[in-house]
């Protein structure tokens, strides 16, 4: 059964910060499943995202809260939020408003692909080969 955080008190109890502080939070767009960005959250920056339904940063450069939005009217706004299995991260699934990226970007990992040496899920075993070799002839 998925353990679900009923109060905003459990929520933030459980969350594992950094040492500095800091959660990193996911943001995906709740409908098509697309990654949008990450940014980092503080114990207040969580509180705020979970009680006001506009996701909320806390800025390691600008040592400041910032809501996705407030300035290019690009906002994020909450449908639904998860701790991982360890609670040391955060994915929230947003209406994302316009572009997620400061580039103007729909997402921050537009274009950035890096080349990789891909691989491949080892074949799943014949079950019913599998079977016919292991059962036992009728008499």
């Amino acid at each position: 059964m998925t353990d679900v955080l009923s109060t905003l008190d459990d929520a933030l109890a459980r969350a594992v910060f950094n040492s500095d502080g800091l959660l990193p939070a996911v943001i995906q767009q709740w409908d098509t499943g697309e990654v949008l960005m990450l940014g980092w959250m503080n114990r207040e920056a969580l509180r705020r995202t979970l009680t006001e339904g506009r996701v909320t940063f806390w800025s390691r450069s600008r040592q400041e809260f910032w809501r996705k939005g407030d300035i290019s009217g690009h906002g994020q706004y909450v449908k639904s939020a998860a701790l991982d299995c360890d609670a040391d991260t955060l994915l929230v699934q947003a209406d994302q408003v316009g572009a997620a990226c400061h580039t103007g970007s729909r997402t921050c990992f537009d274009g950035r692909g890096i080349e990789v040496v891909t691989g491949a899920r080892p074949a799943a075993p014949d079950v019913a080969a599998d079977r016919a070799t292991t059962q036992k002839p009728k008499d």
